[in-house]
């Protein structure tokens, strides 16, 4: 998040926000226009919604997660964004669960195709989910056959990122190189830190938007040694990561290995639920559904999430291609660490562990690829780079 000599990296020298004015923060993003996106606490886990308020934001609590397993924890202090990834991500903001597509009645034919969209400020976004928005944004903003919807809604986004300073037992971003700093793509970039001192947010300016929304609320410059504190803090969630991804060439790991038994002995225990698919950020996979009405004068078509673990994904003319539960996942994994890069030239993985916390079973992404790789456990000694 801040420039290797401590002295920041940003557009503008660090400044530092009160717990107070966070709060008016959100209150003057309200105002000017912005519908707020945040973290919340709802049924026993950290949700992101709307927010009317910044006493909405998960004060006190965090999150113990491991394989199959996610609770939350009250904690002994105020930290806002001291919890790690919940069950959702931002994804389903820019790029929806369900929308229409088109109606007609009769002749008439409409593209519902969002027109004037609101704006959007995603508050809190962690470096994984910073990374994921990226990852998405080559995958369905780009190219002769961009997805309308997703340019438009990406477009009004402004982006106030959270620096990890506790990551949680199911993540492995510092292994894939998207956190826990944030990497480019935040307005703004904020570090809790909680001492004798009270309770503060260390911002970092990302853009002239991120500098216009700041000094909507009060702010004062930030110290060298409270910019050197808030990189230290970050700097060591490095080594605190719950799973780190083998430091291999995934790549060809997978590509070179589709008939290992590895396969076999995972679909033993993967129920095809296709959960990895809906929690991750990345995943974007979509199936027309077809609407009439009994006298066939009304039709609507709409798109929802797909998923590659439904039979009827890879379904051609005589049946589906990939009827084993051992075809399915391997192609899931396969893609996300191997084909991906063939596609869009990067991992479709960004370590932020929700596959393996809400996997019914635990099936853990960084277990099976450090299997395949010939390894008894993951690499707990280097990060995966390029893998």
């Amino acid at each position: 998040m801040f420039g290797h000599d401590g002295l920041g990296s940003s557009m503008t020298s660090p400044a530092v926000l009160s717990r107070p004015e966070l709060d008016t923060l959100v209150a003057a993003l309200i105002a000017d226009g912005y519908r707020v996106i945040g973290p919340t606490v709802q049924d026993n886990a950290i949700v992101l919604a709307e927010l009317t308020s910044g006493a909405q934001l998960p004060a006190g609590w965090s999150v113990d997660s491991a394989p199959g397993q996610y609770r939350l924890r009250r904690r002994n202090d105020a930290a806002i964004f001291a919890h790690s990834a919940g069950p959702q991500s931002w994804k389903q903001f820019l790029h929806p669960p369900r929308q229409p597509l088109w109606t007609m009645d009769g002749n008439d034919y409409r593209s519902a195709t969002p027109g004037q969209v609101e704006p959007m400020a995603f508050l809190g976004v962690r470096p994984c989910d910073l990374a994921a928005i990226a990852v998405l944004g080559r995958a369905l903003g780009h190219g002769s056959h961009a997805d309308t919807s997703f340019v438009q809604r990406r477009a009004g986004l402004l982006v106030i990122a959270a620096g990890c300073t506790e990551p949680g037992g199911v993540c492995f971003c510092a292994s894939m190189g998207t956190g826990p700093e944030p990497g480019p793509g935040f307005d703004l970039a904020l570090t809790e830190r909680i001492d004798d001192a009270g309770q503060r947010f260390v911002v970092e300016v990302g853009t002239e938007e991120g500098a216009r929304v700041l000094d909507l609320v009060t702010s004062r410059a930030a110290t060298q040694t409270e910019i050197t504190d808030a990189k230290d803090a970050v700097a060591a969630a490095r080594s605190r990561m719950g799973r780190r991804m083998p430091n291999v060439d995934l790549r060809t790991f997978l590509a070179d290995n589709r008939d290992a038994a590895v396969w076999h002995e995972v679909a033993d225990r993967c129920l095809t639920c296709g959960n990895c698919t809906m929690v991750c950020p990345t995943c974007f996979c979509t199936t027309p559904e077809d609407i009439t009405d009994l006298t066939g004068e009304h039709a609507e078509r709409w798109e929802r999430w797909a998923s590659c673990f439904e039979l009827d994904f890879s379904y051609l003319h005589g049946g589906s291609v990939r009827r084993s539960a051992a075809s399915r996942y391997r192609h899931w994994i396969s893609h996300k660490l191997s084909t991906w890069y063939d596609q869009f030239g990067h991992s479709g993985c960004v370590g932020c562990g929700r596959c393996i916390a809400w996997c019914p079973v635990g099936i853990d992404i960084t277990e099976e690829a450090s299997r395949l790789a010939g390894l008894d456990h993951p690499d707990t000694t280097q990060a995966a780079g390029s893998s």
